[in-house]
């Protein structure tokens, strides 16, 4: 089916509906309806309506005293149905929870979406000093090292790297990032792929810069989180190495 065959079977009050709540989705703080219809550009009476349905149906929370409103417990619901039905997750999250014990770092899961990654699941660390919480946010894929990771798996004719920067990451098996996700936090990234090469994710150590100085990534972090992405990988399906199967030009 053709992408204007798929446009004209979509229902526009539907779409409307979906926009609020990807736009309730992206916002950490409560909602009000003047800001809604403001930014997706739908009238207040339209905004009120579809808010009401959903907080009929518990995917929206309304706050009386203020007027704001937030998603709720319905989507929430929704959400972990889904992520416990992906083959990605399944396979990844035990080995994610083995690797956040070793190294006590947290450790996420993120997968491309668009131009962007999105970071889908976390296993915390222990560790008293922490980052706040990616899940759920999205970054510019170009711009992260997992977001680059996922790149470096693709050939060289298809990546939107450099030469220089998937040099960069095929001579170190993994890809490092500081100040991208946030100040004083660095990032390191290896790729998750299926047998057909799909670049189906990648597995990230997030972690405040204190914690992450270049002895530590190169002689702990990087080794264990290169062989969790290839077991993960593996259990995939995929056979052999993932970033330096192609070859440095």
């Amino acid at each position: 089916m053709t992408s204007r065959e798929k446009e004209s079977y979509t229902i526009q009050s539907v779409e409307n509906a979906l926009d609020v709540l990807e736009a309730l989705g992206e916002d950490p703080e409560e909602v009000r309806i003047t800001n809604l219809s403001s930014r997706l550009g739908l009238n207040k009476t339209s905004v009120f309506r579809l808010l009401a349905t959903f907080e009929r149906r518990g995917y929206v929370e309304k706050k009386d005293h203020n007027g704001t409103y937030r998603l709720g417990l319905s989507a929430y619901e929704i959400g972990q149905k889904f992520l416990l039905r992906m083959n990605l997750l399944s396979k990844a999250k035990p080995l994610m929870e083995r690797l956040a014990f070793s190294c006590d770092e947290a450790v996420y899961l993120a997968v491309p979406r668009n131009e962007e990654v999105l970071f889908l699941d976390m296993v915390d660390t222990s560790q008293q000093v922490k980052t706040i919480s990616l899940v759920g946010q999205r970054f510019p894929l170009r711009e992260t090292a997992a977001g680059k990771a996922i790149l470096a798996t693709l050939a060289p004719q298809h990546t939107a790297l450099t030469h220089a920067e998937n040099r960069s990451i095929v001579e170190r098996g993994g890809c490092i990032d500081h100040g991208v996700l946030g100040e004083d936090i660095s990032s390191v990234a290896v790729p998750i792929a299926d047998p057909n090469d799909m670049h189906l994710g990648a597995l990230v150590i997030v972690a405040p810069d204190f914690r992450m100085d270049t002895g530590r990534i190169q002689s702990e972090i990087l080794p264990q989180l290169i062989d969790t992405g290839e077991i993960v990988s593996s259990r995939l399906g995929h056979v052999g190495h993932l970033i330096n199967q192609y070859p440095l030009l």
